[in-house]
C-alpha cells in the first residue's frame, strides 16, 4: 500500500471526495510537453473552467519536488508549464525515481490514472491515448496496461493518430477494455472522427455512461471503461490534410532517427507545423470537449451512487 504521505490531495479536492462531490482528474504532460507557451498554461486553465462549469471540481495531476500532488493551484501550474524548468515526462515506470530524486514531473495518462485511483477519482480526461506504436518492433504504450487494470472512466478521443490505430484497438479488445463510443459508433481517429474500428457500445448521454461505470464496479471488473468521444466538427482536420501531414512527419522523424518517448510529441509539432496549425486547433478543441463530456458523465456517476 502507498504511503499516504507522498499523496498531496488540495483543499478543495481533498473536501470535494469527503463529500462525495464529482471530480475530474486532468494530466498534466499536455501542459508541461504537448502545447506550445502560453498555449499550454491557458489551455490548463481553460481546461480547469470547464469541468467547473460542467458542475465537478478540477484535479489535474502533477509530480512536484517528489510529491503526487492531486489538484494544482495557480502557481503550480505555472511551475508544471514553464519549458524554462525541467519538468520530466513520467510514466508509471518513473514515479519511484521521481520520488526519491524530488523532481518535478508531468503525469502520462498510465501516471494520472495511477495516482487518481489512489486519491479517490474516478473519472479522467485527456487527449489522446497512448498505444501500439507503427513498426515491426511490439512497442506498446504503457497507458494500455493501465487502462486493462485501473476502474477508471477515462475519457478522450481515442488513441494519437501517430500510433498503429489497427493494432491499439486490437490490443484493447484483447484486454478486455470496454471502448465506449460516445454518441459515435467507431472509435474517432483523435484529429478525424471516422476511424473504421468499431466501438463495443455506443452510449448517447452521461447517464448511459454512468450506468456502464457502475455494472463494472458491481460486476468486480478491475478494467477502465474508455470513453471515445469525437474531436468537434468544426476543429475535424480534413482526411487529405492530416494524413499528408503525418507522412511527412514521419519521413522527418526517421531521417533524424527520432525514437522512444520523444517521437511521438515530435511527430505531433511537426503535423501542427505541415497542417498550417490545424492539427493543434483540433488538439485544444477536444481537450476542451473531453472535459466537458468528462465533467457531466462525473456528476451522473455520483448521482447513481447516491
Amino acid at each position: 500500500m502507498m504511503n499516504r504521505e507522498l499523496l498531496h490531495i488540495n483543499e478543495e479536492v481533498q473536501t470535494a471526495l469527503a463529500a462525495g462531490l464529482p471530480v475530474v482528474a486532468l494530466e498534466s504532460t499536455v501542459i508541461a510537453h504537448g502545447l506550445p507557451r502560453p498555449l499550454n498554461l491557458e489551455t490548463a486553465h481553460r481546461l480547469e473552467q470547464t469541468v467547473r462549469a460542467g458542475g465537478a471540481v478540477p484535479a489535474t495531476v502533477a509530480v512536484l519536488a517528489g510529491k503526487l500532488c492531486v489538484g494544482l493551484d495557480e502557481d503550480q501550474l505555472a511551475r508544471i508549464a514553464d519549458h524554462e524548468r525541467q519538468v520530466h515526462k513520467l510514466s508509471r515506470r518513473d514515479l519511484a525515481v521521481a520520488v526519491a530524486r524530488e523532481w518535478d514531473g508531468a503525469t502520462t495518462v498510465a501516471t494520472t490514472m495511477w495516482i487518481a485511483r489512489q486519491a479517490g477519482v474516478k473519472v479522467f480526461a485527456t487527449g489522446g491515448i497512448g498505444g501500439v506504436h507503427r513498426g515491426a518492433l511490439p512497442d506498446v504504450s504503457a497507458d494500455l496496461p493501465e487502462l486493462a487494470q485501473t476502474p477508471l472512466v477515462v475519457v478522450c478521443s481515442g488513441a494519437k493518430i501517430v500510433l498503429d490505430l489497427p493494432a491499439t484497438r486490437e490490443w484493447l479488445e484483447t484486454h478486455g477494455v470496454t471502448v465506449v463510443g460516445y454518441g459515435c459508433d467507431e472509435m474517432p481517429a483523435f484529429y478525424t472522427r471516422p476511424s473504421g474500428l468499431a466501438v463495443d457500445a455506443r452510449a448517447d448521454s452521461a447517464q448511459e455512461v454512468a450506468r456502464i461505470a457502475r455494472a463494472r464496479d458491481r460486476l468486480g471488473l478491475t478494467g477502465a471503461v474508455l470513453i471515445t468521444v469525437p474531436v468537434p466538427a468544426a476543429a475535424e482536420v480534413p482526411a487529405d490534410v492530416m494524413h499528408a501531414a503525418l507522412d511527412e512527419a514521419l519521413r522527418e522523424a526517421e531521417r533524424l532517427k527520432v525514437r522512444g518517448r520523444e517521437l511521438t510529441p515530435f511527430l505531433l509539432s511537426r503535423m501542427s507545423e505541415q497542417s498550417g496549425g490545424a492539427t493543434l486547433a483540433a488538439n485544444v478543441a477536444l481537450l476542451d470537449n473531453n472535459a466537458r463530456v468528462a465533467a457531466q458523465i462525473a456528476v451522473e456517476i455520483m448521482t447513481v451512487e447516491c
